[in-house]
């Protein structure tokens, strides 16, 4: 293509340089390409390049010789009637008295033939002009051309722009929509009335979006248009976390092995949706193998250069094709266009010889002299000029979609928009240097860009006009859909529009009940290389595939997933946490030891019961009062040990229920002031059996007067009084307040008392634990005094069970999680009161209630016995 490039240069400014012949003052052309256009002459003249011919065929080079000139071949109907629209529009702008009063607008209309040799070469005639000779030296008057309309394809567009936006030429392109064009520092005369690429991928992308369809493959061409296209589209799609399943190049040589190979790709692959962006030059071949290995249960997105292609509206494609969603440019509607394409008539001048090739072509004759000319098997008739263009039915005459043709009405009407408000300046208030205005009889190219950048109108059809900073159009597409007509080829319909704004972005509307879809189903197809994660789980990318491939894991506990294919779960807020389906976070439940729970019902009725066992002693003991069972060894003692151990068993019921403040300063004060109460009695029930024994012995007589009621009673105060500062001191510096613990069980809030300070708990309690162990002590040294003095014999069992007891409290309170370490506590307390009452008062309860005959005075002091 390159090189194709390289020798149009060299021949363009070999034949249309001037040969200045200083003697004479007359600039010679040295030479002309042979170029098929149609020309109209006027005031100021716009440029048309179109494609009329689909090929153009080059001479061999032998380099011996000046080569022979390139021809076209193979008469393209749509694009000469784009150009016949553009004589069109200019007929109808010379009418109008409106726009350019005064000034008459006449065309240089070339054919490209669909190569870049051939568009360069229009090009350069275009911005040299093609007269033979010119003796103003000083090159005052228009430009030979003072803007081009074209070229449809983007790789002539950006070769020509790269030459002539180094003059700011105006080139507005009714078809070329590649990205790159967008570059106003590469091209910055480059305008267009067909939005570009960028948008186009963007609206395509906007249609995946619309079906859900994450994972796609891609065909595009090995041009700049689809190259950059594809480039786009793959952005795009990574952009909103698509996917391409394939990517694959279409060949230009239509290689057989190559085009094999593609459709086994898009056999073999997982994706329902194909997205092509390609001219139908380069799909044509693709196609023609899908057909023949029938491939069908694809749906196709087709781009705007061949979402309206005639080539595959026929009955064959229909199996493959029906269904096919595309974007197309917007159609519009062009009044008295119909007719002006009837009344076209051949002309004898050469420099209109596109005419003649179409009357040729249309009518399948020649102008040729003879009565009849052989074309290989096909023989012409001669032209008369007298053929009725009314009787063809071609893509010529067909205006009723006219999407590229309505581009170049719009590119025309710009260009004439722009040089209307150039000819409006009033001098000393114009845009360029000095205030000044554009002078019209000496007229430069960039002057008109700069018009042209601001232009803005509207057509009749009501469209709006104008150009952004980079010289696109206003983007908006519509969406045809591919859909089986009455006689089985391929009908295309609208289904809807694709438009951005500035506003409101892009925005698609689709009328989905109007779209065929060529499933069994009739539904649309499902394209997704992982079916979307619900809720409750996230999504986890598959080592060394694409984004779009994952595994749905479910979220761990504590978090939760509320949407469809969520990247990450999120943890729940402290107090909450997932409910079973991962979904949406719940209130934790809040556990503690209740009244309403059978562990708590269970605790609370042996508290109850050990408090009601302390109140039918202190009944026995009252109703037996005078007995010296009971009055043995001070019986004021007994009932205080009695009311000590009732409130033992009662501080329970402050451990069980929700904590609150005052139950958690209560609890444990209550507990430690009741267990020093209750050791305290057993401390001085143990010292007095202690002091009595000795004071029976001659040498002890007097150890009693330091034990008497008085005194007993003062000890016992005393030494609660201490437990009672040490509260008193705890509960002011650092008070048990209720606590919410998470760190047991990360699903549940434990509701517990938090100690406050460690420190003053453990006083407390090792202020219980000193005292029994001291009563432990004495009795244990007391344990073989006489039998009349056997109390202290229950007192150290008793202290044996409180000091086992809590001792083995402490590991089993560490390990003990949540309201079971409350329920340890309460164990703890319950079963040493258990102890301290069985094993202190159960045996005088026996011998009161059941052998009352070992309640006497002589009994206790062991007399009987001595008797016997």
């Amino acid at each position: 293509m390159w090189l194709t490039l390289y020798f149009s240069l060299y021949m363009s400014f070999n034949c249309i340089s001037a040969d200045s012949v200083l003697r004479s003052g007359t600039c010679l052309l040295k030479g002309h390409f042979e170029l098929n256009g149609m020309y109209k002459d006027g005031d100021f003249i716009l440029g048309g390049l179109f494609h009329v011919h689909f090929f153009t065929v080059f001479p061999d080079l032998s380099f011996r010789m000046e080569p022979e000139r390139p021809y076209c071949e193979k008469f393209n109907m749509e694009g000469f009637q784009h150009a016949q629209t553009m004589a069109f529009a200019i007929d109808e702008i010379n009418k109008n008295p409106s726009l350019l009063p005064n000034i008459t607008l006449g065309y240089h209309l070339y054919d490209n033939c669909v190569m870049l040799g051939m568009a360069f070469r229009a090009a350069m005639s275009l911005s040299s002009g093609t007269e033979e000779f010119f003796t103003d030296l000083n090159c005052t008057g228009p430009p030979p051309v003072i803007g081009i309309v074209g070229d449809a394809s983007s790789t002539p567009s950006i070769a020509i722009s790269s030459v002539l936006g180094l003059f700011r030429v105006p080139i507005v392109s009714h078809y070329a929509t590649c990205s790159c064009l967008s570059n106003r520092k590469k091209y910055p005369s480059f305008f267009r009335t067909i939005p570009s690429d960028a948008f186009q991928v963007r609206a395509m992308v906007q249609i995946l979006r619309y079906f859900e369809w994450t994972w796609v493959g891609l065909l595009y061409s090995d041009d700049d248009y689809g190259i950059y296209a594809a480039q786009l589209f793959q952005q795009e799609m990574q952009l909103f976390g698509y996917c391409i399943a394939f990517s694959e190049i279409l060949p230009n040589d239509h290689n057989t092995k190559d085009i094999q190979r593609i459709t086994g790709v898009i056999q073999a692959s997982t994706a329902s949706v194909v997205v092509v962006f390609a001219l139908s030059s380069y799909l044509l071949p693709l196609m023609d193998e899908v057909v023949l290995q029938n491939m069908t249960g694809r749906q196709w997105i087709a781009s705007e250069a061949w979402a309206t292609s005639l080539e595959y509206h026929t009955p064959r494609f229909l199996p493959i094709l029906g269904g096919t969603l595309g974007i197309a440019i917007r159609r519009g509607e062009i009044q008295g266009l119909h007719d002006f394409l009837l009344q076209l008539h051949p002309s004898n001048d050469p420099k209109n010889n596109m005419l003649r090739n179409f009357w040729e072509n249309m009518f399948e004759c020649s102008f040729e002299t003879g009565d009849i000319k052989s074309d290989g098997e096909h023989l012409k008739k001669v032209c008369t000029e007298k053929e009725d263009l009314s009787n063809t039915n071609t893509t010529y005459t067909d205006v009723s979609g006219l999407r590229a043709s309505y581009n170049v009405y719009k590119a025309v009407y710009a260009l004439a928009h722009a040089l209307h408000d150039l000819m409006q300046c009033e001098e000393g208030r114009g845009p360029f240097s000095g205030n000044k205005c554009a002078d019209m009889t000496s007229l430069k190219p960039w002057q008109l860009v700069h018009y042209l950048q601001e232009v803005s109108f509207t057509t009749g059809f009501g469209d709006h006009v104008s150009f952004d900073k980079n010289g696109d159009a206003l983007p908006i597409y519509d969406v045809l859909n591919w859909q089986p007509s009455s006689d089985g080829s391929i009908a295309v319909h609208n289904v809807g529009v694709v438009n951005e704004g500035m506003a409101t972005g892009m925005v698609l509307t689709l009328d989905e009940k109007a779209i065929y879809w060529n499933f069994e189903a009739k539904k649309p197809p499902r394209s997704v290389c992982s079916e979307s994660c619900t809720s409750g789980t996230r999504r986890a990318t598959r080592k060394g595939l694409p984004v779009c491939c994952f595994d749905c894991l479910p979220c761990g506990d504590g978090e939760i997933s509320n949407t469809t294919d969520a990247i990450e779960c999120t943890e729940c807020p402290e107090d909450f946490w997932s409910n079973p389906d991962k979904d949406q976070c719940v209130p934790k439940e809040v556990e503690f030891l209740s009244y309403e729970e059978p562990l708590g019902i269970s605790l609370t009725t042996a508290s109850l019961l050990g408090a009601c066992f302390c109140v039918l002693v202190m009944v026995i003991f009252a109703l037996h009062r005078n007995t010296p069972i009971v009055r043995a060894n001070n019986s004021e003692l007994s009932f205080l040990l009695l009311l000590s151990l009732k409130l033992c068993f009662l501080c329970v019921l402050l451990f069980i229920g929700r904590p609150e403040l005052w139950t958690c300063q209560l609890r444990h004060a209550v507990f430690g002031i009741s267990f020093v109460l209750c050791v305290s009695s057993i401390l001085v029930k143990t010292m007095v059996v202690i002091a009595v024994f000795k004071s029976s012995r001659p040498e002890g007589k007097g150890a009693m007067k330091w034990f008497g009621a008085a005194q007993q009673r003062c000890t016992v105060l005393v030494l609660t009084a201490l437990q009672v500062v040490i509260c008193a001191v705890w509960l002011s510096t650092a008070s048990p307040t209720p606590h919410k613990n998470n760190q047991y069980i990360r699903s549940k809030i434990v509701y517990e008392c938090a100690i406050g300070s460690v420190a003053g708990f453990s006083l407390l309690l090792g202020y219980i634990g000193l005292l029994a162990a001291i009563s432990f002590l004495l009795a244990f040294l007391a344990r073989n005094l006489p039998d009349n003095f056997n109390e202290a014999k229950f007192i150290t069992f008793s202290m044996l069970i409180f000091c086992a007891v809590w001792i083995a409290f402490v590991p089993a309170y560490v390990s003990s999680p949540g309201k079971y370490a409350v329920a340890v506590e309460i164990f703890a307390i319950l079963a040493s009161s258990f102890g301290l009452l069985v094993a202190i008062f159960a045996p005088k309860c026996y011998i009161i209630l059941l052998h009352p005959e070992r309640n006497t005075k002589n009994a206790i002091m062991g007399r009987e016995a001595q008797k016997k």
